[in-house]
């Protein structure tokens, strides 16, 4: 139990910070010579998941109990 706790807490980590990562930096969509476009697309369904997703893992993790 204590290996699926960790394990929990480092995959919750890992997907919050991807969630984040995705929603604030933005992504280079077109570079052509001097001119280079870029978009910000935000909290998408996709990064809300990811940021969700890790919060719940992160909880799962933090109130597993351990076995005897």
């Amino acid at each position: 139990m204590k290996i699926l706790k960790i394990v929990l807490l480092v995959v919750g980590l890992i997907l919050i910070v991807m969630g984040l990562y995705n929603a604030f930096v933005p992504q280079e969509v077109l570079d052509i010579g001097p001119l280079e476009v870029s978009a910000k697309e935000g909290l998408s369904n996709q990064t809300l998941g990811m940021i969700g997703l890790g919060v719940l893992a992160l909880l799962a993790g933090t109130f597993l109990k351990n076995r005897r």
